[in-house]
């Protein structure tokens, strides 16, 4: 069978309402970070998650999949990370992650621009002339242990999947997909060997959440995974 006709498959059973099993929504991730697969076919993907949703299982298999699509480090020390769910004046990670690199944790974050109408923490980094958000493995390696700290973008060699998958949610109305959200939070901090986290979760109309009721479910399906 050709990879336009795995492809093709995935979509339809996806369309349908079916689960998808870990080897395939692996092989998903994988035409897409390697660039075996078009454009329209993961934006239909993305809107077949966001129409059908994805089970728990689908969900970690995703985060899974998307962590390893790149480099993983593993630190010697533990590391911790922030993650605000982004909305109109959200500007907490810039001065915490630094704040907290000058108490002696180390945070390796890796960020997200901005989505639907909302800034992200690398556009606003990216506002300042001369800084890069795009660094290399050694140079993140070597942020931490000189500075305790990076915010960082997700590259060709780190959290690739994100990356991609990141930029396709935002041009096709699926950004608001809580598996999706989930799939990328969770992926960026275990690629970074994250194991302690504090969710930051933003409430109101310019937000992904506009009740407490649906930032209340989200948080729970965070702490779940």
């Amino acid at each position: 069978m050709s990879r336009n006709s795995d492809i093709v498959a995935l979509l339809a059973k996806k369309r349908r309402g079916k689960e998808l099993t870990d080897s395939e929504i692996d092989d998903f991730v994988m035409m897409t970070v390697k660039n075996a697969i078009d454009g329209s076919q993961i934006g239909a993907m993305l809107m077949a998650i966001a129409i059908r949703g994805l089970s728990k299982q689908e969900t970690a298999s995703l985060t899974k999949s998307m962590a390893h699509s790149g480099h993983v480090f593993k630190w010697d020390f533990e590391v911790c990370d922030k993650h605000s769910t982004g909305g109109v004046g959200d500007k907490i990670s810039i001065p915490l992650a630094p704040a907290l690199a000058a108490l002696g944790v180390k945070v390796p974050m890796l960020s997200g621009r901005g989505l639907d109408l909302t800034g992200g923490t690398l556009d606003k980094l990216e506002s300042i002339p001369g800084f890069r958000v795009n660094l290399s493995i050694e140079e993140l390696t070597a942020c931490i242990n000189e500075c305790g700290v990076f915010i960082a973008s997700p590259t060709n060699n780190l959290c690739t999947a994100d990356k991609v998958l990141y930029s396709f949610r935002d041009v096709t109305a699926t950004a608001d997909c809580d598996g999706l959200i989930v799939g990328s939070i969770l992926s960026k901090k275990a690629a970074t060997g994250v194991k302690h986290m504090v969710l930051d979760i933003k409430i109101g109309e310019v937000s992904q959440h506009s009740t407490i009721e649906e930032a209340s479910a989200f948080a729970y399906k965070m702490v779940r995974f």
